[in-house]
């Protein structure tokens, strides 16, 4: 599709919504079976799109991309009729002979602004859910992962029409155009930068919007944590993707008594995940482009490297990289690293943790490593942010029964599992009353007996 042919099918997809098709089940649930089956089709030229754009494993392929929307397939697939039905709720005598219902009903035409960082499991995520709820989609995927972004325009225009399910890759004027035309809903994955670019289009026709952004998430180690299953588990997260995922630990708040032996343990588990030269690893993932290796050669520039520290911006690599003595007006702290740097701060009390944590805008995710109940708490009571696993990293992001997404600069808007459902869905509120009996209270002129009746109704 190309750029110019937007406006056309944006007109043609609101003529087929209105045609009410989409809002059928059994068009939903026949049309998500057609798209698993596209997937599974399709499985190993996705694995193979994903190698070539980021050296993705079979293993982290499915771990994070085609075994996430498969489950949420199997959830809304499971649960949709259930989520979709009209739900009757109670009606105050003050209205009475009335009913009240609640209607849940597809926003219309949806707008999926994809990233290049998860680029198959954050397009067809959202796809699913916006589907299953009985809406048309207007999908774009990122340009920096062109391997799987031709793959899924492929998938997505050979097995669905327009009218339905539109795609188009490109540039950024293809996301400038898209912006332009008036959607019910849009949803967007990204940076807060571009975040912010997507809410100031969606505003100028008063759009709802989901934005799913990141951020600078703290990793708290408290003195009595379990210093080497923490390592273990902060390594994954942080490395997994190479970094780039956007609930990753982005640095650590570790109590000064441990943090020699922290550091220790966090190298350790580098080298036995990846082995003495990541590099040859095919089991670690590259950066998206060359750029944003430039980026975090930039970044190491501050602080004492005790682990990685190599690059190749010739084959987009950067090593696992752990740096100590790091402060906080260090451009490293400064921004969302996005990358597999992991810096690692001290702290005296966990009073001068919190205070940290609160200096910073809310982050996407918050991580504390703690055997002690009131330890946590004290740090869950006394922060914010999107989204907390304590005891581990990134696996919040998984479980379908937990609502994902941020708070403040970190995003808005939830989704996952039934959460995804009720983000493409409008709850239209309904009152039905009755012709008969109608009461003359509510009706001018008013006095003193009217405002008695009122306020025992009221009351």
């Amino acid at each position: 599709m190309k750029t110019e042919q937007i406006p056309d099918i944006v007109r043609k997809q609101k003529a087929f919504f209105n045609t009410d098709a989409t809002k059928d089940l059994a068009f939903r649930k026949k049309n998500l079976k057609k798209l698993r089956e596209v997937i599974l089709q399709n499985q190993k030229k996705i694995e193979t799109a994903l190698w070539k754009d980021l050296h993705k494993s079979e293993y982290e392929v499915w771990s994070t991309e085609i075994g996430l929307v498969l489950k949420e397939l199997r959830v809304l697939l499971k649960n949709m009729k259930k989520w979709s039905r009209k739900k009757t709720v109670r009606t105050p005598l003050l209205l009475f002979r009335a009913k009240s219902c609640i209607f849940p009903e597809p926003y219309g035409q949806v707008l999926v602004l994809a990233p290049w960082n998860y680029p198959f499991q954050l397009l067809f995520g959202p796809l699913v859910a916006a589907m299953a709820a009985g809406n048309c989609v207007f999908l774009r995927p990122s340009s920096n992962t062109p391997a799987i972004a031709s793959l899924m325009e492929e998938m997505i225009s050979e097995n669905f029409p327009p009218e339905y399910i539109a795609i188009i890759n490109g540039n950024r004027e293809s996301a400038q155009a898209l912006l332009k035309e008036k959607f019910d809903y849009i949803f967007f994955t990204g940076s807060p930068y571009v975040g912010r670019k997507v809410m100031e289009a969606a505003s100028k026709h008063l759009t709802p919007v989901s934005l799913e952004l990141g951020g600078k998430s703290p990793c708290v180690i408290t003195e009595d944590a379990p210093l080497d299953r923490a390592a273990r588990r902060i390594v994954w997260g942080k490395f997994l993707n190479a970094g780039q995922t956007c609930v990753t630990p982005d640095y650590i708040l570790v109590d000064q008594k441990v943090k020699k032996v922290l550091v220790e343990k966090l190298c350790h588990s580098v080298e036995k995940f990846f082995g003495p030269n990541p590099q040859e690893s095919n089991d670690f993932v590259r950066i998206v482009n060359k750029a944003n290796v430039l980026r975090l050669q930039e970044l190491m520039n501050a602080g004492t490297i005790v682990a990685g520290g190599t690059t190749d911006p010739e084959t987009c690599y950067v090593a696992p990289t752990i740096i100590t003595d790091v402060t906080p007006e260090d451009p490293i702290m400064q921004q969302e690293i996005f990358g597999p740097i992991l810096p690692v701060l001290e702290y005296q009390s966990l009073d001068e943790a919190i205070e940290f944590i609160n200096s910073r805008p809310d982050p996407l995710a918050l991580y504390i490593f703690s055997k002690k109940k009131a330890e946590q708490m004290k740090i869950l009571k006394g922060t914010r942010s999107g989204t907390t696993a304590i005891n581990d990293t990134v696996f919040q992001f998984v479980n379908r029964h937990l609502p994902f997404g941020g708070r403040g600069e970190s995003g808005m808007g939830k989704y996952h599992g039934k959460s995804s459902f009720e983000t493409f869905t409008h709850y239209r509120s309904i009152l039905n009353k009755k012709n008969k009996n109608d009461f003359s209270v509510r009706y001018p002129k008013y006095n003193e007996t009217k405002l008695k009746l009122l306020k025992l109704f009221l009351k």
